[in-house]
């Protein structure tokens, strides 16, 4: 009886015992050299002059009073050895620090060598602690199985990235062209199903490449865009999918409604954006002007598609703005290529078409505004940055050869992604661009001009000019 009641007082001794809470960056608390939840602390020593050995008095209540009273005092540096079974020790250098999850004044022991690893003390038994020291393999395949992935929110410097990576800066390189459903009645009520706004995309790409715009397909997705709707295209698209069954009916909609919790008929409109790329970049063209300059040499004007373009270039003036720059040369590779020199850029703002509305009408900047703003450039004697389309990276080098010495800090061309390297350009069978004088588009400004102003068709906000009086009209 006395020896049985002297086996349970060993078995329910109570030691002081470490709790891993926070594993390292390589999951060393699981190897022989680091301390494991289960080990027997025998030791502790805080700093420079305290030293205790077990048994420790009130157990961990005692222990995290005196780690309170050491980190009140800023003696934070702490050793801990422990025993494993019956003869195998280890020892860690850790810190002292705030254990927040445990509530106040409670403190755990963060490694040195590892700020991720971290652990803290519990009451056990001696025999559960031997228990878990057994179980140590059962416990790590039980920690793979609960470990989660953790993420985060991490700043970055964005203004500064944008500035430095970015050709030109705040300004991407991506290209899109966003197409709206086309409306199939004037109320606007009924919209063409999105395999029409497909081919209707597709159609603009195609048409684009066989006028003469250097340029290839990236991407095509849809983009559902909210907007309130009422009446007859209310009645016709909210519940268009009241069922499962109904679905189907979606799968080629451009247009459905629901009603939200107000009442209010919500309709989602399926948009298509068409991504696109230069085939050989977009290039810097730096334009200096000169007191002497009275017209900059060259003329703009605008593809159905929505594209502006060199439409021609003064020759046999050496000293013209255009030829200065290296336009001129640009130009005539284009002609050579049968290629559009397309204008991508002015003063590093997009001047590409953006978007497709529901009646089909093109939206894209007006050229009577733009050559307005160039020969504002060549009156203010304010040097002029176009970015054109290439459709050979080669040029590029080359083009950058030639005129380095004008250019004082001319932006690195845009690259075409390596995705789309192409063995061939698309559309082989390129028509060559009609003549200047055969586009009914044609822009070209000199002062003092008898001209008639007629509306333009990319909306009310745009001319193009007709009946010049004068043989030579540049900007």
């Amino acid at each position: 009886m006395t020896m049985d009641r002297r086996q349970a007082s060993e078995r329910v001794t109570v030691v002081l015992s470490i709790e891993c809470l926070k594993g390292s960056s390589k999951a060393d608390e699981w190897t022989g050299d680091m301390l494991q939840t289960g080990d027997i602390v025998e030791e502790l020593k805080i700093g420079s002059s305290v030293s205790i050995r077990s048994p420790f008095k009130n157990g961990k209540t005692g222990i995290q009073r005196l780690l309170h009273s050491s980190f009140k005092s800023k003696d934070t540096s702490i050793q801990v050895r422990v025993r494993r079974g019956d003869d195998e020790f280890a020892e860690l250098q850790a810190c002292i620090v705030p254990n927040e999850s445990a509530g106040r004044k409670q403190y755990m022991l963060r490694a040195i060598d590892d700020p991720n690893y971290a652990v803290g003390f519990c009451d056990r038994t001696e025999s559960d602690c031997f228990a878990l020291q057994a179980s140590r393999n059962s416990r790590m395949v039980s920690a793979l199985t609960r470990t989660q992935l953790q993420d985060g929110y991490v700043a970055y410097p964005w203004g500064r990235k944008m500035q430095e990576f970015l050709s030109v800066p705040n300004s991407s390189c991506f290209l899109s062209l966003l197409f709206f459903p086309k409306s199939s009645d004037r109320a606007a009520s009924r919209y063409n199903d999105l395999e029409d706004t497909l081919a209707r995309a597709n159609a603009w790409l195609t048409a684009s490449q066989s006028s003469g715009v250097p340029v290839v397909f990236m991407n095509i997705h849809t983009e559902s865009l909210l907007t309130k709707i009422s009446g007859e295209t209310a009645s016709s698209t909210v519940n268009i999918a009241g069922s499962l069954s109904d679905l189907a009916n979606m799968s080629n909609a451009s247009l459905y409604g629901f009603e939200d919790y107000h009442g209010v008929d919500i309709g989602v409109v399926r948009a298509v954006r068409l991504w696109y790329a230069p085939l050989g970049g977009e290039f810097p063209l730096e334009i200096k002007i000169k007191e002497s300059d009275t017209k900059l040499g060259f003329a703009i004007s605008r593809t159905e598609e929505g594209f502006i373009y060199i439409s021609s270039v003064i020759d046999g003036d050496d000293n013209a703005p255009s030829t200065r720059s290296g336009l001129n040369d640009l130009y005539k590779e284009a002609l050579a290529a049968s290629k559009w020199l397309v204008i991508s850029r002015v003063s590093n703002q997009k001047v590409l078409p953006w978007m497709v509305s529901s009646s089909g009408a093109i939206r894209c900047f007006d050229t009577v505004s733009l050559s307005q703003k160039l020969s504002l450039h060549r009156h203010a004697k304010v040097p002029i940055l176009i970015h054109v389309f290439l459709w050979d990276q080669a040029l590029a080098s080359n083009s950058r050869g030639s005129t380095s010495s004008r250019a004082i800090a001319t932006p690195p061309v845009m690259p075409l992604p390596p995705e789309i390297q192409l063995s061939r350009q698309p559309n082989e069978n390129q028509v060559m661009p009609l003549p200047p004088e055969a586009s009914d588009d044609n822009i070209s400004l000199s002062d003092g001009l008898d001209l008639r102003l007629d509306r333009d068709t990319a909306g009310d906000a745009s001319f193009r000019f007709h009946d010049f009086s004068l043989p030579n009209n540049w900007v």
